[in-house]
């Protein structure tokens, strides 16, 4: 008798592993986010867009349009949580593109920090609004 049959359990462990081999786990939260494609330290490109999953590692964004892999971008997102229950925060994410489809955006993080967002309003500046008709 084959051992194939025996091994059939395990089989089907390792095959739901290598469904999402991600090292970080991803939590679908939508937040509305800036993106700022740089070259060489300047912004290239400003965009607007959604978070679709967000994760210790990386991001999965919702673009106006693709961006080119292998760039770098800065997204910024408006936390949805105060510090200290008063002061707003802005979650600034420094990363690379690892793949874009369509209008999905991966962004592989490569520094993060939280930054205080004053009392300004959580819409996107005039600036960036006008860049973006």
């Amino acid at each position: 008798m084959s051992p194939a049959p025996a091994l059939a359990p395990a089989v089907r462990v390792l095959e739901s592993h290598r469904a999402d081999q991600r090292l970080n786990r991803r939590y679908p939260i939508a937040l509305e986010i800036e993106y700022k494609l740089l070259r060489k330290g300047r912004v290239e490109r400003l965009g607007l867009g959604k978070t679709l999953n967000v994760s210790s590692g990386g991001v999965l964004f919702e673009a106006n349009e693709p961006l080119p892999a292998g760039s770098s971008v800065e997204l910024l997102m408006q936390w949805p949580f105060l510090l200290e229950g008063v002061c707003p925060l802005k979650l600034v994410i420094l990363g690379s593109v690892v793949r874009s489809e369509g209008k999905g955006v991966a962004v592989r993080t490569k520094h993060h920090e939280f930054r205080t967002a004053g009392a300004r309003s959580s819409k996107p500046s005039n600036k960036v609004r006008s860049l973006m008709r």
